[in-house]
């Protein structure tokens, strides 16, 4: 069974988180503060973490730098307000997801099972015949190593953001909504749309040359998103020949 380390101070949350997760199939082991989570995840590590953003002792995105800093741990961050800012900070240190409290413990769950589901499909597509590159001028994927490059120099991803741009990459000039983002990345059938949003604001930050003025990821107003694949001449060097 697929181990959960629940990291929450909170301890009416973390049974209620524990107890849903028990019953949908899970091994759970909990943690209420930052340095426990960190020597928990050390000692053994989990296969994905549900981590509060406010804890004693250590904040949550301190932990999730400690914990991802040995390898991709999938991580979905819980945070107490809906502030956008808290979320942003939450992906960039590495989070695949987050849950705005309060929250649904079975959406909880169902996030829980779609971030793993990501996971173990990257790992199998690993184990399998290696796809070809992906390219679209200074960019490059490699769906088989979850690899992704611009102009050469490798880039930082979570989970979600390589999906996102793979995605893209695969579909370009195709205007998409961040409903059918959801439905075909996420693989939700509902959720919280700014999900969405923050995650294509970060992608943008990582792939675009002023992320102010987006050149490949354009927003189509009353849509949502278009890839616009680079001029022909500006390629990616030197990967996948």
């Amino acid at each position: 069974m697929k181990r959960v380390l629940v990291v929450d101070d909170d301890p009416t949350v973390s049974e209620v988180v524990a107890g849903y997760l028990d019953r949908a199939g899970f091994t759970v082991d909990v943690a209420a503060d930052g340095p426990t989570a960190v020597a928990r995840a050390s000692a053994r590590p989990p296969d994905l973490v549900v981590l509060d953003l406010m804890l004693p002792g250590m904040d949550g995105l301190e932990v999730c730098r400690r914990i991802r800093t040995t390898g991709p741990l999938p991580v979905i961050m819980l945070t107490a307000r809906g502030d956008e800012e808290d979320r942003i900070l939450g992906l960039e240190v590495g989070a695949d997801d987050y849950v705005t409290k309060p929250f649904s413990p079975r959406e909880l769950v169902l996030r829980v099972e779609s971030v793993l589901r990501r996971a173990g499909a990257a790992a199998s597509a690993r184990a399998e015949i290696a796809e070809p590159w992906l390219r679209s001028g200074p960019l490059a994927l490699d769906p088989t190593a979850r690899r992704a490059t611009r102009g050469g120099s490798e880039l930082s991803l979570t989970i979600r953001e390589f999906d996102l741009l793979e995605f893209f990459i695969r579909h370009p000039g195709q205007a998409t909504s961040r409903e059918q983002l959801m439905q075909r990345v996420w693989g939700w059938e509902f959720g919280d749309l700014s999900t969405v949003t923050v995650h294509v604001r970060r992608l943008r930050e990582k792939v675009e040359e002023d992320p102010a003025r987006p050149l490949l990821i354009s927003t189509v107003w009353g849509v949502g998103y278009r890839f616009d694949p680079p001029p022909a001449h500006e390629t990616e060097p030197g990967h996948g020949q």
